[in-house]
């Protein structure tokens, strides 16, 4: 079906295999299966795609860690976007913007697997991760401090989805705002209008000035 349907067998095999472990399946199981299928040729994927990966995977695995808390359930959800990307690029280069169309598939397959906390996905885990909460000492302040956190979290959690992407991709993952436009697939002047907006929102949390360091 791979040779009639022309289509790229590695990522295919990679999107079973996954498909695979998270139904349980033991290796065992998916390692007969994938011998019995003819040896697949060598993994080339399109030159543009090669290079689009190399320059989005280390945006894209801190923006998914954030949701997804360990590096390992990211690094599997952008392996798995990018493999999506490969079969259909020929569809991501006939979109009007293929930044915008990779990123909006990344953050389906990441919302896809995040906990989810009264329809919005949870952020409160990220409120143990700043680097301001990893120097306090004492233990009520480090108590309280995550607490004012999980909240600011919260809030960010319930922004617009491309606001909230804006604050997590600058705030939470430490990307540069002028490097966020060409992740997301947005010009610079709708992110920034975006992440006005978002500090607007969120401008009555007790984190005011040190929030946006």
């Amino acid at each position: 079906m791979v040779k009639a349907l022309d289509l790229p067998p590695w990522p295919l095999r990679r999107l079973w295999t996954a498909a695979a472990r998270e139904a349980a399946k033991k290796q065992g199981w998916i390692d007969s299966r994938i011998r019995a299928v003819q040896p697949l040729g060598p993994e080339q994927p399109p030159v543009a795609h090669l290079a689009f990966t190399q320059a989005m995977r280390e945006p894209y695995t801190a923006y998914a860690q954030a949701f997804l808390q360990t590096e390992d359930r990211a690094q599997r959800a952008v392996r798995e976007t990018f493999d999506i990307l490969w079969l259909t690029w020929d569809e991501a280069l006939s979109s009007a913007d293929v930044q915008r169309h990779a990123w909006q598939m990344l953050r389906s397959r990441v919302m896809a697997r995040a906990l989810q906390q009264d329809g919005h996905p949870d952020l409160r885990q990220a409120a143990f991760y700043t680097a301001a909460q990893a120097a306090i000492t004492d233990l009520a302040e480090r108590t309280a401090h995550i607490d004012t956190m999980a909240h600011f979290f919260d809030a960010v959690a319930r922004l617009p989805q491309d606001q909230m992407d804006v604050i997590v991709l600058t705030h939470l993952c430490g990307i540069h705002p002028t490097a966020v436009p060409g992740i997301v697939g947005l010009s610079p002047a709708m992110t920034h209008t975006l992440d006005h907006h978002a500090r607007g929102a969120l401008s009555d949390l007790y984190l005011r000035n040190h929030t946006w360091e």
